[in-house]
C-alpha cells in the first residue's frame, strides 16, 4: 500500500534513496505541479500552430516547454531521479495538453491574459522548485540559482532551438529570464537563512510574478550591447557638456568681475576728478575773494 500511495500521489519532495544525507526539499501540491505543466504545455502547443507544424510537432514543442527544464536540471545535477520520470502524472499532462490546444486553440486563445498570468506563475514555481532541488543536494547558491533560472526557462529555450531560432530569452525583451533568476534568488536567500522552504517558495513565485509585471508596466527591457554602448556614450556627452558649462561658468563670472572691477574704477576715477575740480573751483574763489580785499592803487 506505501508503494502504491507513493506512486497515486508523488511529490517533488521525494527524495531518491541513493542521495543519502540529502536535506528534504519543498513538497508542492501536486494541483500546482500539474498547473505549471498545463500552461507551459499550452505555451508550447499554441507555438506549435503559429508555426504550422502537426500534431506531434505540437506535443513534442508542448513536452519540452513544459519538463525540458527540469529535464535540463536533472541532467546537469545527476542526483535523485528525473523529474517526469518519478511523476507518472507529468508526462501524460503535457501530451493530453497539448492534443487539446492543437485541436480546439480557441479553447485557450480568448483567454490569453490569464494564460499570461499563469505562465509567470508557473515560471516562478519551476524557478523555485529547481533551485530548491539544488539546495537540497548541498549545492553552491550560485549553482542553486543557476539550476532555478534552467528549470523556469530552460523548456522555452529548447522549443525555439528546436524551432532554429535564437532563444527569446537570449534577445530583447521584457523582463522573463531575469523574472526568474531574481525569484531563484530570492528563494536561495530566504532558505539560506533558515526561512522556511515553502514561504521561501512563495516568496520565489511573488518576486517573480511581481519583476514581470513591472517590466511591463514600465516597459522595461533588457539592455543590448549597442544602447549600452549609446548609454556611454550619452554619459559621455553629457560629461563634456557639463565641463564645457562648467568653464563658461566660470569664464562668465571671471568677465563679470572683470567687468565689476572696470565699472569700480571708473567711478573712482570720476570721483577723483570732481574731487579735483572741486578743489579747483574753491582755489578761484578764494583768489577772487583775495583780489576783492587788495586796496586799489
Amino acid at each position: 500500500m506505501p508503494a502504491l500511495l507513493s506512486i497515486a500521489v508523488p511529490a517533488i519532495g521525494a527524495i531518491n534513496a541513493s542521495a543519502a544525507g540529502a536535506g528534504a526539499m519543498v513538497a508542492v501540491p501536486i494541483g500546482f505541479e500539474m498547473l505549471a505543466i498545463v500552461v507551459s504545455s499550452i505555451s508550447g502547443a499554441l507555438t506549435a500552430r503559429e508555426k504550422r507544424l502537426d500534431l506531434v510537432g505540437a506535443i513534442a514543442l508542448a513536452v519540452l516547454c513544459s519538463l525540458g527544464g527540469g529535464l535540463i536540471r536533472d541532467v546537469i545535477l545527476q542526483v535523485g531521479s528525473v523529474y517526469f520520470i518519478s511523476q507518472p502524472l507529468a508526462l501524460p499532462a503535457s501530451m493530453i495538453t497539448a492534443a487539446v490546444v492543437f485541436v480546439i486553440p480557441s479553447f485557450v486563445e480568448r483567454q490569453d491574459r490569464l494564460i499570461a498570468v499563469l505562465d509567470i506563475f508557473a515560471v516562478g514555481l519551476f524557478a523555485a522548485t529547481g533551485a530548491d532541488k539544488a539546495y537540497a543536494y548541498g549545492f553552491e547558491p550560485i549553482i542553486c540559482v543557476m539550476m532555478g533560472f534552467f528549470t523556469a526557462v530552460g523548456g522555452g529555450m529548447l522549443r525555439d532551438i528546436c524551432l532554429g531560432q535564437t532563444p527569446a530569452i537570449f534577445q530583447r525583451s521584457n523582463f522573463y529570464a531575469v523574472a526568474a533568476v531574481g525569484g531563484a534568488i530570492a528563494y536561495v536567500v530566504l532558505a539560506s537563512s533558515g526561512v522556511s522552504h515553502v514561504i521561501s517558495l512563495i516568496v520565489c513565485v511573488a518576486v517573480t510574478m511581481i519583476l514581470r509585471y513591472l517590466s511591463l508596466h514600465f516597459d522595461i527591457k533588457s539592455p543590448t550591447d549597442v544602447e549600452i554602448a549609446e548609454v556611454i556614450h550619452k554619459s559621455r556627452r553629457q560629461v563634456r557638456n557639463a565641463a564645457a558649462h562648467s568653464i563658461t561658468t566660470t569664464r562668465s563670472a571671471d568677465e563679470l568681475e572683470s567687468r565689476r572691477e572696470r565699472v569700480q574704477a571708473d567711478i573712482e576715477s570720476r570721483r577723483r576728478d570732481e574731487r579735483k575740480r572741486e578743489a579747483l573751483d574753491r582755489l578761484k574763489r578764494h583768489r577772487r575773494q583775495r583780489s576783492k580785499r587788495r586796496p586799489g592803487l
